[in-house]
């Protein structure tokens, strides 16, 4: 759909629920609508059914995390209409407060995408049937897409031969941080074995 249709689409959504659209844009092809975080569930619910939308796909669900701001997150909802050919992203704001009504009854696919979020960002989904971490160990402590999770973690896993079970220990780096030297051999190469072949080539040399 071209950006022109794009823009009808979102103007459509806006005027059919005023209260609850907050605003929409369109950049590289994709309509971007942000909505307040209360009204998650009817404006899925009303994306899927509403024959001139027909978003019967959700393709994702994630999350973006902006410290600066009052509500630091965004989740986003990635929907897809395979009968008009378009897609739609969905936006809500939330802090690390505030709950985000579960879209599982909506879409089921959402209680995994929302187990992933609340794993990775620590956002809480209300209502959601299964809210447990989905990719870090048992007991992991914080959530590693948070923009303000150390770069190394808090603790490291591994299997202790002689207590036979997995133990968790404080993070030890075993090197400082390496500042590159830009002029060095390895890293600051700019000529490459081989590259007076071309040179010679360009030159005119070697030729008969």
């Amino acid at each position: 759909m071209a950006d022109n249709g794009l823009a009808e689409l979102g103007t459509l959504i806006a005027d059919a629920h005023p209260n609850d659209v907050v605003s929409t844009s369109v950049d590289h092809g994709t309509l971007t609508v942000l909505i307040n975080r209360a009204a998650v569930v009817r404006m899925l619910a009303w994306l899927r059914d509403d024959s001139r939308t027909d978003c019967q796909q959700l393709i994702d669900l994630t999350a973006v995390d902006y410290p600066e701001r009052e509500t630091r997150f965004e989740v986003c909802y990635q929907l897809l209409s395979l009968a008009h050919n378009h897609r739609l992203t969905v936006k809500c704001a939330t802090d690390e407060d505030s709950p985000v009504p579960s879209a599982s009854e909506v879409f089921s696919a959402a209680t995994w995408y929302e187990r992933e979020v609340w794993d990775m960002y620590g956002i809480f989904f209300a209502d959601n049937p299964d809210l447990r971490r989905i990719l870090t160990d048992y007991g992991f402590e914080g959530h590693p897409l948070r923009k303000d999770f150390p770069m190394t973690g808090y603790v490291e896993v591994r299997y202790d031969e002689e207590q036979k079970r997995v133990v968790y220990e404080p993070v030890q780096l075993n090197q400082d941080f390496r500042t590159f030297d830009f002029l060095s051999p390895w890293e600051g190469m700019t000529r490459l074995p081989g590259d007076e072949k071309s040179e010679q080539a360009s030159n005119g040399e070697g030729q008969g």
